[in-house]
């Protein structure tokens, strides 16, 4: 047989490729994105639970870290980098509690919120003045008008004058040009959101009537002006305290029978002087202003 004649073998080759695997970049891509996620809502939980006042103290803090600079006493897991600052601690239920220990304290968020509550009176102050200067209805009683700024908030006091009486001498009606007075205050005085306190005096000067005395007619005077504040536009819940004091705080006490000793005081109280009222409804009396004459 010849050799053509040979049948060759016919050899298959068959390749088997392995399967390369795809790559786990897309594992730890997605780990971060859910890790990110995670933290976003964590923020958005503990701003929820954080009060208004520990908000303003962080804020603070990251505008003037130096202001509470010290040494640090901070605890194993707080805020604070182990550099002198411990600004405060995340407890387990999410709210922010400041170092008890710590320089930064909750004294200086309160601080904070007392310097910012006496710029808005500071503020309110200042519009008033300006209204009383511009206002057909404040300008002509002027004189009769004083401001200043007390422990307890801006204090606005409507002095009676010999010839220009708030109320008819005895009487708790209010005169017309009182009742515009109150008005206008009223008005004012709503545009910020702390609450007032109103307080009747009178002079030494008694009563010629049976079972009425200073006391009532101070108390009734006090409550005609808050009646008068009301009808100006002032939210009747804005009012934390009506009182009348008689004669016991006297404005001019050289000449207890003076016509200034009977006047209406008007507190628009700051947060401190709002939790003593509801505390106990009272409110340490401040000495009357001394100013006479124009708006201080």
């Amino acid at each position: 047989m010849a050799l053509d004649d040979k049948k060759q073998p016919i050899v298959v080759k068959k390749v088997y490729k392995k399967a390369g695997h795809h790559g786990g970049s897309w594992k730890v891509a997605f780990a971060d994105f859910a890790t990110a996620m995670m933290a976003f809502f964590l923020v958005l939980w503990l701003l929820n639970a954080t009060t208004a006042e520990q908000l303003g103290g962080i804020s603070e803090y990251f505008r003037n870290p130096s202001a509470v600079e010290g040494k640090s006493t901070a605890s194993p897991g707080s805020l604070g980098d182990g550099t002198g600052v411990a600004p405060a601690l995340i407890n387990l239920e999410g709210a922010i509690d400041v170092a008890p220990e710590s320089d930064y304290d909750a004294d200086s968020s309160h601080e904070l919120s007392e310097r910012m509550e006496r710029e808005q009176l500071e503020a309110l102050m200042q519009v008033l003045r300006e209204s009383i200067d511009s206002s057909q209805a404040l300008a002509p009683f002027k004189d009769q008008l004083l401001l200043d700024l007390t422990p307890e908030g801006l204090r606005i006091q409507i002095v009676d004058h010999e010839n220009r009486p708030m109320f008819d001498l005895g009487s708790a009606t209010l005169l017309g040009y009182s009742q515009a007075i109150l008005r206008e205050l009223g008005a004012l005085i709503n545009e910020v959101p702390n609450k007032v306190s109103i307080t009747g005096h009178t002079d030494a000067r008694p009563l010629l009537r049976a079972n009425y005395s200073n006391w009532e007619l101070s108390a009734e005077r006090a409550n005609a002006a808050r009646r008068a504040l009301v009808t100006g536009g002032m939210q009747p819940e804005k009012i934390g305290r009506v009182v009348g004091l008689a004669d016991t705080v006297l404005f001019d006490k050289e000449d207890p029978l003076s016509s200034v000793n009977r006047r209406i005081s008007i507190i628009v109280l700051n947060k401190r002087a709002e939790e003593a009222i509801a505390l106990d409804g009272q409110l340490p009396d401040v000495p009357p202003t001394q100013e006479r004459g124009d708006v201080p």
